[in-house]
């Protein structure tokens, strides 16, 4: 009974240092859609796109993740341990929208920008955000951090 407890505290102390390592400080940009201005964590690494937003309880409200992506491609996203309901808009090297796809929380599904359009970016925002502020594809994304 002792070995079972001491396991079991074991396991969660080592689940909530790994979520903790999730949550890593990223830089923080504020990024612009129209009139509405986006405080962004950049993920530019791997390691950082592979965790995303894994772990996130809540996100504030104009907040969002800019994911960086090395070179210009199709890309997809998924929501394995997302617990936040999201939408991600794909944009091109210009910065231009090129579309928006809403994800549920927990799904392994593939949500990708659209074929044969390379993209550099995609940003991640609370689900219904992009709709709810009429910013649809072909808008323009300003103050994204330069292409390496």
């Amino acid at each position: 009974m002792k070995n079972s407890f001491i396991r079991y505290s074991l396991a969660i102390v080592l689940a909530a240092c790994a979520t903790g390592a999730m949550a890593q400080q990223l830089k923080t940009t504020q990024l612009s859609a129209g009139m509405h201005l986006i405080q962004a964590e950049v993920a530019v690494t791997d390691d950082q796109r592979e965790v995303g937003l894994m772990y996130r309880e809540k996100m504030p409200a104009n907040a969002g993740m800019l994911f960086v992506f090395g070179a210009p491609a199709t890309q997809c996203m998924w929501m394995k341990n997302t617990p936040l309901p999201l939408s991600v808009a794909f944009i091109d090297a210009a910065g231009k929208i090129v579309n928006i796809e809403d994800m549920q929380p927990h799904t392994l599904d593939s949500h990708c920008s659209t074929k044969g359009v390379p993209v550099r970016y995609a940003l991640e925002m609370n689900l219904g955000w992009f709709r709810q502020k009429n910013i649809k594809p072909g808008i323009t994304i300003g103050n994204l951090p330069p292409l390496r």
